[in-house]
């Protein structure tokens, strides 16, 4: 079960020119906890998460990871995460499966002979095993998503962010990642997950945030959610937590 504080963002704003991407968030994050960060396009999420992981420069506030200041105490709070970006930047045609595990090890400074048991360990997990010697050009669109996840995972970290990490898979695909997420999670990774998919984040997040043009407009359990938000026609409790969704983006639209 979660426990204590993870990942803290105290007052944290960041602009671009004329645009205020994220305004202010406050927002807490515990040990162990899946949680889904929610929004429509443009609501702050990617800049969240870029935020946190060091592609993003803070304008104001702060960020803590473990209580590690992200921008001061980077190389430690930088070891801690691993990303499950949405592109598939898988650039090495030279290299195999396994030689891409590898190679993003040394970035960590992992001994090459650990590197390679790791990798070996992670191709297991993620059903790629048998695909260890290919190129990345002869993997289908959900093998790369796997070889993804796994690469995030080669310096053991203990926080995992995926930005929309099934985006564009078809359904079976979809739950076939949700297996290995949840796997992680059950193995005590803290889980921080985008998605546009709201059944992704009933399904496996213990809490979510909603985001809306920077800022967080509801939190709490899918459950909680449900049952606090009033949706018209509907009992509460009784909707899908995409309808809870729906109905505050539009009480923000209007």
């Amino acid at each position: 079960m979660p426990s204590g504080t993870i990942i803290s963002f105290k007052n944290f704003r960041k602009e671009y020119k004329d645009l205020t991407a994220v305004k202010g968030l406050d927002l807490d994050i515990k040990k162990g906890e899946f949680f889904g960060l929610l929004g429509p396009n443009g609501a702050g999420k990617t800049t969240t998460i870029s935020a946190l992981v060091g592609l993003v420069k803070l304008t104001s506030g702060s960020i803590t990871v473990k209580g590690h200041d992200s921008v001061k105490d980077y190389k430690k709070v930088h070891a801690l995460i691993g990303l499950a970006p949405q592109e598939e930047n898988l650039d090495f045609w030279f290299l195999n499966v396994r030689e891409i595990l590898v190679y993003h090890a040394g970035y960590f400074g992992i001994p090459q002979k650990e590197a390679g048991k790791k990798a070996d360990d992670l191709l297991k997990m993620m059903d790629l095993w048998e695909k260890r010697s290919s190129k990345v050009m002869e993997l289908s669109g959900g093998m790369k998503r796997r070889l993804l996840l796994a690469r995030a995972m080669m310096h053991g970290p203990e926080i995992i962010v995926m930005d929309e990490p099934t985006a564009g898979a078809d359904v079976e695909l979809r739950r076939k990642l949700w297996k290995y997420i949840k796997l992680l999670n059950r193995e005590g990774k803290t889980i921080i997950l985008t998605t546009h998919y709201l059944e992704e984040a009933e399904t496996l997040c213990d809490r979510v945030a909603i985001m809306n043009k920077g800022e967080i407009v509801a939190m709490g359990t899918p459950e909680e959610l449900k049952e606090n938000t009033k949706i018209k026609g509907m009992a509460a409790g009784k909707g899908r937590l995409e309808d809870v969704y729906m109905n505050l983006i539009r009480e923000e639209e209007s």
